[in-house]
């Protein structure tokens, strides 16, 4: 499967066919087999998420019951419509969607007025609902170089933190790749990141590391992890190539990255974001969730 979706797209092009029959057919088995083993069996040192546009066939409200026994605290990059839903089940959601779309990002002047009018509008929204992580973007590069993209981000973020710091919830730009998935999007390397959350200054804002896409950028992703920890404060999930399951399909070693971030410490989300290959996306996501519980 070709792997340059994006997450608005996705719910039109994932696994259009036999993901939707095996859904229906084995939403109530896998149920069962996740109530068998109970949520309570997971070790406890990771906080489990998953990103809902993986799994567009699911509905919210089934996902929400799978995903409490499979041991999962939250479903995330969702809107503020469907936070109720996640209340409802005792979730919450760990990282809330983007108010507009990875192209559209800080990296340019023009963009943080209209930006910064939607945290405006959101982050209240996220507050009350009792969120903690927004997500955002960096844009593409474009006709703008690398540096003057930084000092573009740091100008913006700069007039949002106010906002983020009073209400006490994080701004969490991702790392992404530009060389599969985002062509020429900016934040594409730690280093780039890390920088900027240095000259930004504000313990609310750091970045989610995206494993999937650091591995596809710079590879090392354990050695990072350990020496970056601190500016980190969200990790999505992903099997390398192919963005599918994280198992022995791919090249990742997960536990031994899960045990790096329980070791420095991190005490937020790592949430799956993986296109199940199989059809049967439930028994992948549990497998999943049971890999990275080290």
């Amino acid at each position: 499967m070709k792997t340059k979706l994006s997450r608005r797209s996705a719910l039109g092009k994932i696994a259009a066919g036999a993901a939707s029959a095996s859904v229906a057919a084995h939403l109530g088995e896998h149920m069962t087999a996740a109530e068998s083993a109970g949520g309570g069996a997971l070790k406890g040192r990771i906080n489990h998420s998953v990103c809902k546009w993986c799994y567009p066939k699911v509905e919210l409200k089934d996902l929400c019951v799978a995903g409490k026994t499979m041991g999962l605290q939250s479903i995330e990059l969702l809107e503020p419509k469907d936070w109720p839903t996640l209340l409802e089940h005792g979730l919450t959601c760990a990282m809330a969607s983007g108010v507009d779309g990875i192209t559209y990002g800080f990296n340019r002047l023009d963009h943080h007025d209209d930006l910064i009018k939607k945290f405006e509008v959101n982050l209240p929204k996220a507050v009350n609902a009792g969120l903690k992580n927004y997500i955002c973007f960096s844009g593409n590069r474009g006709d703008i170089s690398d540096e003057q993209g930084l000092d573009n981000c740091v100008v913006g973020l700069k007039r949002l933190m106010p906002l983020a710091e009073r209400h006490k919830i994080t701004i969490c730009m991702e790392l992404l790749n530009s060389k599969v998935d985002h062509k020429d999007y900016m934040c594409d390397h730690t280093k780039w990141g890390v920088e900027l959350v240095k000259r930004v200054g504000s313990e609310y804002f750091k970045l989610l590391y995206d494993i999937y896409h650091m591995q596809i950028m710079e590879g090392d992703v354990v050695r990072t992890i350990r020496e970056n920890h601190q500016y980190i404060a969200h990790y999505h999930t992903g099997g390398v190539p192919g963005r599918h399951e994280i198992d022995d399909t791919q090249e990742l070693n997960y536990a031994t990255v899960m045990k790096a971030i329980v070791e420095v410490g991190f005490k937020g989300h790592v949430a799956q974001e993986f296109i199940p290959a199989r059809p049967d996306v439930l028994a992948s996501l549990k497998q999943g969730v049971q890999i990275c519980d080290v």
